[in-house]
């Protein structure tokens, strides 16, 4: 054998012991005729001391960075211990070595403080994966990996693989496609997700079906979004919407105290999907903290808030008067906030990511006394109503941001995160947990002038808006009026689990009889041959006793960069895209020889922008 133990186990407990271990020399140390050399591998580092019996062989046969080494020796006590280290109290008197392999210098440092960048680390995967925070992160997606796996085989759910080539059926991004050579002209499509498969397992009898599985979607990339990633796929027969939402609160809980040790015991909130816009701008909330949105004028009302705008208009403030919606949130103890602050906090919304025109604020003084960038326009006594609205207490202030409803609910929502990251509120080691439900079913696109699924077109209605969809015809007379149409306000039987503001698991109870199915795809402007052409597999499913049934997907790696404190999921996946999706490492993707392009029956036209093919 190479070894005899890894360099991550011995201890003061084996000393004496003859060992052999093998791995790569992470630095060499020498002091005159004596050489230290730490030894890594996948476990851990060993110091090993070659004597000066060595020295000879050594400087014929000198170490570099990344060498491979096998080396025996005698376990001993370390008179200088390392605490950081498991291995710190012990090194290994080495009797003889051997190198496997030679290394050039590499391209940059193979330690957690490395000084390569991202392109030149991407470029030399194989070399960045020796990194020991690196491993600690690919441990930790499998630890991941392994509790949920555990938890659903303790709860009878199966493992069953689904095909990778596939039917394209866009269901909303781009599917990666795959020439067909056997089908000339044809091609298959990378699954999005496993979707049908599931439900079809379900009307097979399959009645709790799991995979942790890879998706594919062609589309723009950005931190906690690659072009393949994995998911945590479930689904379950005869269940209603809590016995999802149950089965999987129990599956994070059981995550959360095998992965990191926390016994999550507080409740799960369930908000609705009204709610969280209304309160707090978004449909993932970060609920670690407070800061509500104050809604002051809106062109909408819920029946969680009723609003008119008489706190905000008639002040003759034509920003005010003029826009759809105004919007604030109150920053606690931030009355002493510089106007240079303020300022900067201005430029900041200004910016084109937010699209705000400005920022209004109220400062409410710890004398109880209220400053203004709009006292212009405001006396005391309304700049005090509008601040009790959102319940501010001496020393706050109150930002107000004022526009159009869909951008200003966004960059309010966004302003909130922004402040709350500046007061250090969002901690990477505080964790909270929420469900979202009841989202609306569709969609309106201006565009096509019909629905659109807000989820994907098998996700069913909540039950008591059955008869409302069937009953009704899905067609839009007066786009004008579209919010108006029975079809608005049908909620979907769907579900989000929201974690730290992220959104790490969706899903739906599932449509499973064939006439509210084609409704369904009617609704989505879909014909009747299309709608065969696409999914006459999964309507013919249906006639044969599908059973009701529901399910949900967790964001695999977004679930495992949270939980592992970080903001982007490329640092759990072993071999992960640029932003730009190429594998820098492989070049890919990369052309293909004409012979290949032959055989396919694929002509590229090389002289327009990008390329295409005919």
């Amino acid at each position: 054998m190479y070894r005899t133990n890894t360099c991550g186990e011995l201890n003061l407990k084996d000393i004496n012991k003859k060992v052999t271990l093998a791995g790569w020399v992470q630095t060499v140390r020498k002091f005159g005729s004596i050489s230290f050399v730490d030894l890594r591998d996948r476990y851990g580092i060993t110091q090993l001391v070659f004597g000066e019996e060595l020295n000879a062989q050594l400087n014929e046969n000198p170490l570099g960075r990344e060498f491979v080494l096998q080396a025996s020796g005698t376990v001993s006590e370390r008179s200088n211990k390392n605490p950081n280290l498991p291995t710190g109290d012990i090194e290994i008197r080495i009797e003889g070595f051997k190198i496997l392999n030679k290394s050039n210098t590499p391209p940059f440092t193979i330690q957690d403080d490395t000084d390569g960048g991202d392109d030149l680390r991407m470029k030399f995967r194989y070399l960045d994966l020796r990194r020991n925070i690196v491993k600690k992160n690919l441990e930790f997606r499998y630890a991941v990996n392994r509790a949920a796996r555990n938890y659903l085989h303790e709860n009878q759910f199966m493992d069953i693989e689904t095909p990778f080539l596939i039917k394209s059926t866009p269901e909303g991004a781009r599917d990666f496609v795959v020439p067909s050579r056997m089908n000339p002209g044809q091609f298959y499509a990378l699954p999005q997700s496993p979707q049908t498969f599931k439900q079809l397992l379900m009307v097979s009898g399959y009645d709790r079906y799991y995979q942790i599985v890879k998706c594919f979607r062609d589309e723009d990339l950005r931190a906690d979004r690659q072009p393949e990633f994995a998911q945590i796929d479930c689904e379950m027969s005869f269940v209603e919407q809590n016995d999802i939402l149950n089965m999987f609160e129990g599956m994070i809980r059981y995550i959360f105290k095998t992965v990191k040790g926390i016994e999550y015991n507080d409740p799960i909130e369930r908000m609705t999907w009204e709610d969280a816009m209304w309160q707090y701008g978004n449909d993932k909330p970060d609920i670690r903290f407070g800061m509500p949105v104050i809604n002051l004028k809106t062109p909408f009302r819920t029946e969680t808030e009723m609003t008119d705008g008489k706190l905000v208009s008639g002040a003759n403030f034509a920003v005010f008067d003029n826009a759809e919606t105004v919007v604030a949130i109150v920053v606690k103890g931030g009355a002493s906030f510089t106007r240079k602050q303020l300022d900067e906090l201005t430029d900041w919304v200004k910016r084109p990511q937010i699209g705000m025109q400005g920022l209004a604020y109220i400062r409410h003084n710890t004398d109880g006394s209220f400053k203004s960038s709009i006292d212009k326009f405001y006396d005391e006594g309304r700049l005090k109503a509008i601040a009790s609205k959102g319940e501010s207490q001496p020393g706050d202030v109150v930002l107000i941001l004022a526009g159009r409803e869909e951008r200003t609910r966004k960059a309010i929502s966004e302003l909130r995160l922004e402040m709350a990251e500046r007061l250090q509120l969002r901690k990477s080691n505080e964790f909270k947990l929420l469900w979202v439900i009841d989202f609306p079913l569709f969609e309106y696109s201006e565009e096509d002038n019909r629905w659109v699924a807000r989820h994907h077109p098998f996700t069913a209605p909540k039950p008591s808006h059955i008869d409302t969809m069937i009953n009704n015809d899905p067609l839009i007379p007066d786009a004008s009026a579209y919010l108006g149409h029975p079809y608005a306000g049908i909620k979907a039987n769907a579900y989000d689990m929201v974690l730290n503001g992220n959104e790490v698991g969706g899903g739906s109870i599932r449509i499973f009889q064939r006439d509210l199915q084609e409704k369904m795809f009617a609704a989505l402007g879909m014909s009747e041959e299309e709608a065969l052409h696409k999914f006459g597999f999964l309507l013919g499913a249906f006639e044969y006793g599908a059973p009701p049934h529901g399910g949900i997907a967790f964001g695999f790696d977004r679930l495992c960069a949270i939980l592992g404190g970080s903001e982007g999921i490329r640092d759990f996946i072993a071999f992960p895209k640029n932003n730009n999706g190429r594998d820098m490492m492989l070049d890919a993707p990369s052309t293909i020889d004409a012979k290949q392009l032959k055989e396919l029956g694929i002509h590229l036209d090389t002289k327009s922008p990008g390329g295409g093919q005919h």
